[in-house]
């Protein structure tokens, strides 16, 4: 790497920034550079832009740090990757939470992504699917599943769809329920509890993500079995969460981008599926709602929360 050369990397993400980097998953990205020899303030600047749930902010963002001639973008979740892809052809873009890469449009293959994106996908769909699997085994009377999404996430409708069909199979009825906001969400349990909803799916969005204690003091107090997809969900007394563990995707992360300053194309660098997935349940949530945790549940489990 040249002497005294100092990289900007841009960070694009469609949530608010973290109050703390240290406790957030976020962190993980800074920490994930500093291992790999890029110190903040000495060869490194992160430019952190954010949409605070505005998803459409991410347009003018993406421009922005085109405009600053970054040396590479980061991207969190689907709508962040294709406001960046449209921001530029020539700047390297590591998208991280990316339910379907190829799609959506953003690479070739997962092999070979060509282009300017490469990074990390996250099965989205099929995580949801073990969701709904996971709800019916621990409430298994269910009969009726409110199912949360963002409608500003292109992601989230084909995920809905695809659990849509799943719950067919197994007579169980799937409601929709939009919210883009803290208070769409408020109405969103309103709506739940007035269409009699018997469990909640909270499909990953980077709003939701960061309402999570919001998310599951309302499924609490609606007596709702929950299920989201990161970790932070069932920590902050959701019943259960499913999914990637979110700072080891932002740790990742760094080595795309590691790989990128070192001279490697993105287009060469195949994108990464997630094989590690981690069950973690809020026993005192399940006590709460008077729920037994299943033997199906309890050999899977990673951690549970007393």
């Amino acid at each position: 790497q040249p002497q005294g050369k100092v990289w900007r990397v841009g960070f694009l993400s469609p949530r608010s920034r973290p109050v703390s980097f240290d406790s957030n998953f976020l962190g993980a990205f800074p920490r994930g550079m500093r291992d790999l020899g890029y110190v903040e303030g000495k060869n490194l600047v992160i430019e952190w832009r954010f949409a605070d749930g505005q998803y459409e902010r991410l347009p003018g963002l993406a421009a922005e740090l085109v405009q600053m001639k970054v040396d590479v973008i980061v991207t969190a979740a689907t709508p962040g990757a294709r406001a960046a892809q449209q921001a530029t052809a020539t700047i390297p873009i590591v998208f991280t939470t990316v339910a379907d890469p190829i799609e959506f449009g953003l690479v070739k293959s997962l092999a070979r992504p060509e282009g300017n994106l490469t990074g990390l996908a996250n099965l989205a769909g099929d995580v949801s699917l073990k969701h709904l699997e996971m709800l019916l085994s621990i409430v298994p009377k269910l009969s009726r599943v409110a199912v949360m999404v963002n409608p500003a996430n292109q992601s989230n409708a084909p995920t809905l769809e695809k659990v849509q069909v799943a719950a067919q199979k197994v007579r169980v009825r799937i409601l929709p329920v939009e919210a883009r906001s803290p208070q769409e969400i408020e109405t969103a349990f309103s709506v739940m509890a007035r269409e009699k909803a018997g469990a909640v799916m909270v499909v990953g969005d980077a709003v939701f993500n960061q309402q999570v204690r919001q998310i599951a003091d309302l499924a609490t107090k609606h007596r709702l079995p929950s299920i989201a997809v990161q970790r932070e969900y069932s920590e902050a007394g959701g019943l259960m969460s499913y999914g990637q563990n979110f700072a080891e995707i932002y740790r990742r992360a760094a080595t795309y981008v590691d790989k990128i300053l070192k001279g490697a194309k993105p287009g060469d660098i195949p994108v990464e599926q997630p094989t590690v997935f981690e069950l973690v349940i809020n026993g005192k949530t399940a006590k709460a709602l008077g729920l037994k945790i299943p033997y199906a549940l309890q050999i899977m489990v990673d951690k549970v929360i007393e």
